[in-house]
This record gives structure tokens, sequence and C-alpha cells, in this order.
């Protein structure tokens, strides 16, 4: 029989609850103000840099699932925040980029994110949080080598550990 599994020492459920820990306090503030879900902060966040990119580019940037993007992307557009046009070398593909207003909204944001990110970030000298760039990187890259974990019949519609 194998060990039992600590969560509080268990890397996925950390991450997970730090991730969960951050964003909801960072939600908070935006929530507050602009009424945005965190889902819809991060389809604002992720088209800011990439105009024109699909719902579907969209969930893989962002490894949320495709139906909390499809919402955020519906909601976001109902507020007039988005707009949607049809690519024009694939009439099938749909594009999405930010309105006037949805430009607005997150440039308003991002202040809120940079501030708590930074007092966050106070926790940790600058070596460290070099350290910690680094490391999550290291992470992120293997975790997407190594791909589901063994026996996973699909993690397409899953998140989390």
């Amino acid at each position: 029989m194998s060990a039992a599994l600590r969560l509080e020492q268990f890397l996925p459920y950390r991450l997970s609850v730090l991730a969960n820990t951050v964003s909801t306090a960072i939600a908070a503030a935006y929530s507050a103000q602009f009424g945005l879900s965190i889902p819809e902060w991060r389809v604002l966040a992720v088209l800011a840099g990439a105009p024109g990119i699909s719902a579907a580019e969209v969930a893989q940037r962002t490894a949320m699932d495709k139906v909390a993007v499809s919402r955020a992307v519906s909601a976001l557009l109902r507020a007039r925040r988005l707009e949607r046009s049809v690519a024009a070398n694939d009439r099938r593909r749909t594009q999405l980029r930010l309105s006037a207003e949805g430009r607005s909204v997150y440039r308003r944001v991002v202040p809120l994110a940079r501030q708590y990110e930074s007092q966050l970030l106070q926790a940790l000298s600058p070596v460290d949080q070099a350290a910690l760039h680094r490391m999550l990187d290291k992470l992120q890259d293997h975790a997407g080598r190594l791909g589901p974990a063994p026996g996973t019949v699909s993690t397409a519609s899953r998140r989390g550990p």
C-alpha cells in the first residue's frame, strides 16, 4: 500500500490553493469596481496582449475550460467589452478583440493587479523573485511535456489537482 497523500505537502494542491487565494484577492477589487469575474478578466488580459485570437486559443493560453471561456466571452460581448469578427482567411473562425470599453477597463484593472502582485512579492527578496520565476517557467514547461497523469482519460474538461 502506498503512503497516504498529505495535501499540505502535495505541490499541485499547494499551487492550486495559492493560485485561488491570489486570484480571489485580486478579483475582489476588479469585481467590485468593474463587475468582472475571474474568467472575464483573464479573457480581457489575454486579448489585450494577443488581439484577434479565437476563444479556443484563449482557452489554450489560460488553461481554462472552454465552457468557462465561452461564458466569459459571451458576458464580455453583452457588456460591449469585446468585439467578435469572422477571420478573413477562414470564415469558420471567429476573432476576438477588446472594444474601446474593454481597453478602458483593462487599463484601469492593470494597476490594481500590479499593485497586488507587488505587495505579494514583497515577501520575497529580488533574488528569490527571480528564482521563483525561473522555477515556475521550468515547472510549466515540464508539466506541458509530461501531459496528463497516468490513468487519466481526459483532462480537457477538468482543472486543478
